[in-house]
């Protein structure tokens, strides 16, 4: 049986999500406000939190799916998934807190695009490496 490393990170992930969703739930709650952020900053920093965390998880868990598909390294999987939790979580606490932590919010985006480049550079690598295993 093969050893599946995405679904691991894949359901940390969505554990993160719903937290951040949670945050946002309660600040609407709080401040009666059922849409948009009406000038709230704390709800739209919380929504932003959110929103980016959404924009940019997907991408890098279906990046993280492929290098399985194409037997990259376990290691480098989970590599790939250590680093993105990691600079989710680095992202939502540095900029979740007013006033923002910058360091923070830097090294989790610094994370985040690690993961995208070198997701997307292993995939592109082992496509050429592999094709003449292909059947």
């Amino acid at each position: 049986m093969p050893y599946i490393v995405t679904p691991l990170y894949a359901g940390i992930l969505a554990l993160i999500y719903v937290y951040l969703a949670g945050r946002v739930i309660a600040l609407r709650r709080k401040f009666w406000i059922s849409i948009g952020d009406k000038g709230n900053e704390q709800l739209l920093r919380q929504q932003r939190v959110h929103g980016n965390f959404a924009e940019y998880v997907p991408l890098a868990l279906f990046l993280m799916l492929c290098t399985e598909l194409q037997i990259v390294p376990v290691w480098a999987t989970h590599g790939l998934g250590i680093a993105l939790v990691t600079g989710r979580v680095l992202h939502a606490l540095g900029v979740g807190r007013d006033p923002e932590s910058l360091t923070m919010r830097t090294y989790g985006m610094i994370l985040t695009f690690a993961v995208l480049v070198i997701g997307g550079l292993l995939n592109i690598s082992y496509f050429f490496l592999m094709r003449n295993f292909a059947g």
